[in-house]
């Protein structure tokens, strides 16, 4: 008889945290988004092949995320509040953390322990609030009255590749469609434009 092991997802921060330090490094400026994208590809690597080593026969792909997995599905469907400035092409990393840790100028601004800026002080940092009654947060999306979707990042088919081309065959993990909708709320109009 044969089983079928499947895992839904993997912590991502590495064994020894060295995705909290690869983020840390990279928004002190100290290194520059390749490393940190080096980083944050070694951990999959490991990961994968850890589950697979472990004799998983269904491995996630697209479970791993610099921040979150909300934030990351707002940048799929190119959810991006207009106060970020984004351009309306593929969302980079500068976009993406701004969602995430707020910016100034174009830069994040640390004034407290997150990262985050307060309104008034250049794009402030997304909301964030638990993930249902538990202590893990999610970056709030915002929809407006007009909201439209597209594609915007293809992070999941990327993840899908890099897996196959270790050889392994994953199965990529997605926030369903409505979970993320009924996650979001009404864009303050005073944010917008």
């Amino acid at each position: 008889m044969t089983v079928t092991v499947a895992t839904l997802g993997f912590p991502r921060i590495g064994p020894k945290r060295e995705l909290k330090t690869a983020l840390e490094s990279h928004w002190s400026g100290r290194t520059d988004a390749q490393v940190l994208l080096a980083a944050a590809a070694d951990l999959r690597a490991q990961t994968w092949k850890r589950q697979r080593d472990l004799g998983a026969t269904v491995v996630p792909s697209n479970d791993f995320s610099l921040y979150d997995h909300v934030l990351d599905t707002t940048s799929m469907v190119g959810a991006v509040p207009a106060i970020y400035g984004w351009a309306g092409k593929q969302v980079d990393l500068q976009t993406y953390f701004a969602m995430a840790r707020g910016a100034q100028d174009g830069t994040v601004v640390e004034t407290c322990g997150h990262g985050h800026v307060h309104a008034g002080e250049g794009a402030p940092a997304a909301e964030m609030t638990k993930w249902f009654d538990t202590n893990y947060h999610y970056l709030v999306p915002e929809f407006t009255a007009d909201q439209t979707f597209r594609l915007a990042s293809v992070k999941v088919v990327d993840e899908y590749l890099e897996a196959k081309t270790l050889g392994i065959d994953t199965r990529p993990v997605l926030l369903g469609p409505m979970t993320y909708l009924l996650l979001g709320k009404p864009a303050a109009e005073h944010l917008i434009g």
